[in-house]
């Protein structure tokens, strides 16, 4: 049977599982297997030791709610496509079941990194050496829909003595630190840890020995004239590599599919250079203020969160592109600044004045009640659809009256238990005269290195 390599945006929790998903593993499907990979791990900071297991904890609880559950799940696993973190453990896990499993497919939704997971899973263990130079790679792109056929490379067999010399490869790599590392390698590691907070390597234990270049000598070329100038000779068309016969007759396949686009997402109501600023594609640092009764937030002009009712004081977190805009408003003009800017550069998404905004949804309330449970511990994570969220934290006991919102036709979920429970402790200095604070990155994680060489 067939192996399903379900891929994840863990920002999209709880709702990225998609319901068909139990369908494609019923008895239609013969000993088909479910491995779960939850994406894009490296842009959430560490707000607790151990978040990335109540990471983990979250996408199986995900996974159990849409009812995969018992045999078909094989595994749940944390990645980053995009810098390499988990990588080398999830090629480990695949090629355990590949006595079990026949083709692997990757499914996943829009924007949720099936493209950026299927190239960086060609240039590893998991592929055969000869394949990157025979197959196409994914389109990587924001904008959704860009996958549009099937693509596919041959899985390697993992015989007892490739596993041997991998497992041998991984040791020797776990015992290297960062100054060990080439000039090169160290440059593009620096570019990965500007990009996310947990990084690591993916690196090939079976290399293809590439033949020399045969150069073609001409002496006639040579020799020409005062009165001639030197001919070039065309260059011959570079023969496309291609599998033999041998090579593919029993081989196993890792398919990459279209991506699913997503019902009730904003993205689908945005335009691809606002699609841009939307996705997260770096680090997300936190910016959290406080808001008294009477305070709203607006989130670009794609969410607003109003603090209605409360006796003290509230916390409000949010966790979205670093690109998007945060305002402060009272409740008595928030309506009049959102006539104003929306579509303007103060609220930035989305763009392009009065006439963008005349075809954009307008803004629907949905009114929430939360209790605090603690001034260090948020209560629960007001999602604006596929634009971030909102971690509300509370004296305990202290109840809360808020009301959210979202564009029409869009999903405003309210998570419960939040996703970082303890993103308001990562703050910095407060910012004098705002409702903010300044909030530093953490510095970035490296998985399969050790992170200097100096004691």
């Amino acid at each position: 049977g067939p192996l399903l390599l379900y891929l994840l945006d863990v920002l999209e929790l709880p709702d990225p599982v998609l319901p068909q998903l139990p369908g494609l593993l019923g008895p239609d499907v013969p000993a088909a297997g479910l491995l779960v990979v939850g994406n894009k791990v490296d842009l959430l900071p560490a707000d607790s030791p151990g978040h990335l297991g109540r990471l983990r904890q979250r996408v199986a609880a995900a996974c159990a709610q849409a009812g995969l559950r018992g045999a078909p799940l094989v595994d749940v696993r944390l990645v980053s496509a995009k810098t390499g973190f988990g990588l080398e453990g999830l090629v480990s896990r695949l090629q355990r079941s590949w006595k079990c499993a026949g083709d692997v497919y990757l499914l996943g939704a829009t924007n949720s990194g099936k493209s950026t997971l299927f190239n960086t899973l060609l240039r590893s263990d998991y592929c055969k050496s000869r394949a990157p130079d025979a197959v196409d790679r994914a389109t990587v792109s924001s904008w959704p829909g860009t996958t549009l056929n099937l693509l596919k490379f041959p899985i390697i067999n993992p015989t007892c003595d490739r596993i041997f010399r991998r497992q041998e490869r991984l040791k020797e790599e776990a015992t290297k630190t960062e100054d060990q590392l080439s000039s090169e390698e160290r440059k593009y590691l620096n570019h990965l840890k500007k990009q996310g907070y947990l990084v690591g390597e993916v690196g090939r234990t079976f290399q293809r020995q590439k033949s020399s270049p045969v150069v073609d000598f001409d002496p006639d070329m040579l020799s020409y004239s005062i009165d001639e100038d030197p001919r070039h000779s065309p260059r011959k068309h570079e023969e496309r590599e291609e599998f033999t016969h041998n090579e593919v007759k029993d081989a196993r396949w890792c398919f990459d599919t279209p991506g699913i686009v997503k019902e009730n997402c904003v993205l689908n109501l945005l335009t691809e250079k606002e699609v841009k600023l939307v996705l997260p594609t770096c680090a997300i640092i936190p910016r959290t203020f406080i808001l008294k009764p009477g305070m709203v937030l607006f989130l670009a002009a794609l969410g607003r969160v109003d603090y209605l009712q409360g006796e003290k004081p509230a916390w409000f977190s949010v966790v979205a592109s670093n690109l998007l805009p945060v305002h402060i408003a009272t409740l008595s003009n928030a309506d009049a600044i959102y006539e104003k800017h929306a579509g303007q550069e103060l609220l930035k998404v989305p763009m392009g004045g009065e006439e963008r905004m005349k075809e954009f949804p307008p803004l629907v309330p949905q009114d929430i009640t939360l209790e605090g449970i603690g001034t260090t511990e948020a209560v629960a994570d007001i999602k604006l659809s596929s634009a971030g969220w909102v971690a509300v934290t509370a004296h305990a006991e202290e109840k809360l009256l808020l009301r959210a919102y979202t564009p029409k036709g869009t999903a405003l979920v309210v998570r419960e238990p939040p996703l970082l429970p303890y993103v308001s402790t990562i703050r910095g200095a407060r910012i004098t005269g705002t409702a903010a604070y300044r909030t530093k990155k953490p510095p970035s994680l490296v998985e399969n290195l050790k992170t200097t060489g100096r004691k």
